[in-house]
């Protein structure tokens, strides 16, 4: 007769300080109530009647903005489950630009549709299995739904036809202005091979006051701010880039001096004046006439800059400084004096010209420029600070748009047509599998209609957002019903044909988002247990309750 030994309960497999939870009801649906968390929560801000999200950062920054991708950047996720979904957005983001709000709807949609056959028994591999098959047949479909592509030769009215509904989606009601700005500013520096297009030649300045109808588009790189010095414009001029503060050198150590009388006094800063003036006597007899300092200037190096009628630039951020040196082709140099013919640049035209009242530098090639050193940027007005920002984030949507739609120019309808043409045709497909993937498969397809249902609860409410649904899948299931989609201006009986409107959205795009989508939610499905470690660092410094100074 065999004895049995007690099994010990109190095994420590980990530290002190770690969180283990396993299961179904532990971890996978409590992954899954933290990503629909998170996909509620940028679920209003989706389509042209999204609403604002008013974040505040952890320093202390405000926005106020519907943009997705800027959301989930500033607000800090820390539960590993819903971490998954910001990086498939953030991916998205990365790739095309648009569209990061419709991956955190549809695999939050993805996981709700999941828990039900979870908690019904099915086991979370059946589910992957029929989410990964539901994903290859959608992506094939939506390869048939294509309508139309963008023309070639590129024209603005085209490129700009092509944005709108992107741009739509951040600044509904601007969206005309913007992309007619994002079209002639894309057409400016555009390469004769289209797929070469780098979205780093579209540079956006905001200057602030006036109204978005002031906003333009300039040729070559405008800085907000005047020279430095008298000199206010160049023509055909060489240029030099430092990097380093363009003033005398200061000693490490504080030294004293002892003056014995007048002559000692005048003679004091000669040494360093006599120097100074021939450093810029050199760079004035190399040809240049326009510096670009990344730092300081020092007031004697201004006062011999201007006497040799050198421009003075003051560019303080390393982006921008960058971005010059590759358009004027010069190198950046840590010291000062004259720049080898290699190191130094050229510019057609350096002015100062002024936009509402505020007096901004111009640096631009001419017509004959390579395409490498061609740039346009966007000058925007507007009232405030974070309008402007938020305009500022609308063309840099419809920029990343136009780059995915120069890759591949196909087309298909928008306003929530696509998914519930997709939604149908893998419905289809999961009615006639066999095997436990087919509930998997089904749920897929009725997770696609979030994309209407969305667009169609922030335009009209919840109740007629139903019925607008409901009506448009009586529209699809007659003959030629696919580009019908939701009518968000809300006049008739809020069903759209969004072929026929011009209502389009990049077929790549949409293509990523599905797959990033699904990607995502298999992740968190395929998830059974969380191991979390104790943070690392010593005990958290109290927070005072107010300000120490205050009474």
């Amino acid at each position: 007769m065999s004895l049995k030994v007690p099994k010990a309960s109190n095994i420590q497999l980990f530290k002190d300080g770690y969180k283990q939870m396993s299961g179904l009801e532990d971890a996978v649906l409590r992954n899954i109530e933290a990503v629909a968390e998170l996909s509620n929560l940028v679920r209003t801000s989706f389509g042209p009647n999204g609403r604002n999200k008013l974040v505040i950062n952890h320093l202390g920054r405000l926005f106020v903005t519907s943009d997705a991708a800027t959301i989930i950047r500033e607000i800090e996720v820390v539960h590993p489950a819903a971490k998954l979904l910001v990086m498939a957005s953030q991916a998205q983001e990365a790739e095309m630009g648009d569209a990061t709000n419709t991956v955190l709807i549809f695999a939050g949609e993805l996981l709700k549709k999941a828990e039900n056959l979870l908690i019904m028994g099915l086991h979370p591999s059946e589910v992957i299995k029929g989410y990964e098959l539901a994903c290859t047949k959608a992506l094939a479909e939506l390869e048939t739904l294509s309508t139309s592509e963008l023309p070639t030769p590129l024209t603005k009215a085209a490129l700009a036809r092509a944005v709108t509904p992107a741009i739509a989606s951040k600044q509904y009601g601007s969206e005309d202005t913007l992309a007619s700005l994002v079209a002639e500013a894309a057409l400016a520096v555009m390469p004769d091979n289209p797929k070469l297009f780098n979205v780093d030649n579209i540079r956006v300045v905001k200057i602030m006051g006036g109204s978005l109808a002031g906003s333009r588009v300039v040729q070559g790189m405008v800085f907000g701010r005047e020279p430095e010095g008298d000199v206010k414009k160049v023509t055909k001029a060489k240029v030099a880039v430092f990097t380093n503060p363009i003033d005398t050198a200061q000693t490490e150590t504080k030294g004293t001096v002892l003056i014995k009388n007048a002559e000692e006094m005048l003679n004091f800063t000669r040494g360093e004046e006599k120097h100074m003036e021939k450093i810029f006597k050199e760079l004035a007899d190399s040809g240049v006439k326009i510096i670009v300092a990344g730092t300081s200037i020092g007031e004697l190096a201004l006062h011999y800059l201007n006497r040799n009628g050198i421009l003075v630039l003051k560019v303080l951020s390393k982006f921008d400084l960058r971005r010059l040196c590759r358009v004027v082709q010069a190198t950046p140099l840590a010291r000062l004096g004259a720049p080898t013919p290699e190191e130094a640049g050229y510019v057609d035209v350096c002015e100062t010209i002024e936009i509402g009242g505020d007096r901004v530098t111009v640096l631009r090639q001419e017509d004959g420029a390579s395409v490498r050193t061609r740039t346009a940027t966007v000058v925007l007005r507007g009232a405030t600070q974070n309008h402007l920002d938020d305009l500022e984030r609308a063309v840099d949507d419809g920029v990343g748009v136009l780059k995915a739609l120069l890759k591949d120019a196909r087309l298909v309808p928008g306003a929530g047509a696509s998914e519930l043409a997709l939604a149908r045709r893998v419905e289809t497909y999961g009615a006639g599998l066999r095997g436990l993937a087919q509930h998997a498969v089904r749920r897929f397809a009725a997770a696609l209609e979030v994309v209407p249902r969305t667009l169609a609860e922030n335009a009209h409410g919840g109740a007629e957002g139903n019925e607008v649904v409901a009506r448009l899948l009586a529209k699809h299931e007659k003959a030629g019903g696919e580009p019908w989609g939701v009518d968000v201006e809300g006049e008739g009986d809020g069903t759209v044909d969004a072929g026929a409107l011009g209502i389009l959205d990049s077929l790549a795009a949409k293509a990523w988002a599905i797959e990033l989508a699904t990607e995502a939610a298999v992740s968190v499905l395929g998830v059974d247990s969380i191991i979390m470690s104790r943070p690392a660092g010593g005990p958290k410094i109290p927070q005072q309750a107010g300000n120490w100074d205050e009474d």
